[in-house]
Order: structure tokens, then sequence, then C-alpha cells
């Protein structure tokens, strides 16, 4: 048996165990059962599960954010490439990850090549003004190319 202050109160009877829980008006938890006798501790629940919730929702917003996709066109302009890398920035520097995607329809699929440098062109105008770590690499996928980035 532990107390709320994490005391150790040793082992006792389930019935001594509730009336003490009562007695504080808080809640008997058992903590482990694989042990004999098993672990139970007195503690207020409610409050347990909230912190419990709280310290998810931390690990959730260290692990990075989420993935943001921007898509190219085949035919895009210089200028159209340099807006879309500054927005690919705004979001690697919310903490985020970028999906850059490069879609191809028709004739386009001919001149991968010409996609694949594009793609490289989008990267060093991004890596011109803050630092970037390639996840995945430019890959080529059955309707185009796609690489992910982060900060």
């Amino acid at each position: 048996m532990v107390d709320a202050d994490g005391k150790q109160l040793g082992v006792m009877l389930l019935q001594n165990a509730f009336q003490l829980a009562m007695e504080r008006g808080l809640d008997l938890v058992q903590v482990t059962e694989k042990v004999e006798p098993p672990v139970c501790r007195i503690i207020d629940y409610g409050k347990y599960l909230y912190t419990l919730q709280k310290k998810e929702r931390g690990e959730k917003e260290k692990k990075g954010g989420e993935v943001k996709g921007i898509r190219l066109g085949f035919n895009i302009a210089p200028h159209d490439l340099e807006i879309k890398a500054k927005l690919a920035e705004k979001f690697l520097n919310g903490g985020n990850k970028v999906r850059v995607e490069m879609r191809l329809r028709g004739r386009e699929n001919l001149f991968s090549g010409v996609a694949k440098e594009k793609m490289y062109k989008f990267l060093e105008t991004i890596q011109a003004s803050t630092e970037v770590k390639i996840e995945k690499d430019i890959r080529k996928e059955p309707r185009g190319f796609t690489m992910i980035i982060s900060k």
C-alpha cells in the first residue's frame, strides 16, 4: 500500500485500505497485480487521469508536429518557386515537416529529369535561407516525385 504522498504504508487488508481511502476522500487504485500481494495506491483518480492526458499531449507536441504538403507544377515559374519556398520555410519554422510533391501528367512523365532538377532547385532555394534536413530523398512515384524535409 502506497500513500498519496508516496509513503509506503505496508501490507494491509483490502477493507482497511478502502477505509483509509474513504477517510481521506481519495480513491484506491491497483497499480500492479503481477506481484503478490498486489500493489495499491491512494490517489485522486480524476486528477491522475488529467495529468496522464496532459503528459500525452506534451509528448505529441515534442514529436515535431504534422506533415504539411506543398505541390509544385512541372511548368512552375522561378518566382512561384520562391513563393512556395517561403511557404515551406514558414511550415518548417512552425516545427512541421514538409512533403514536397511534383505531379507529372501525360507527356510530362517523359521529362522526369527536368522535373527532378526543379525539385533540387526548390531545395537549394530553401537551403539558401534556413538549414534543412532531408528525411526522405527525392523519390519517383507513379505520378511524379516526392520528398520530405524537416528542420
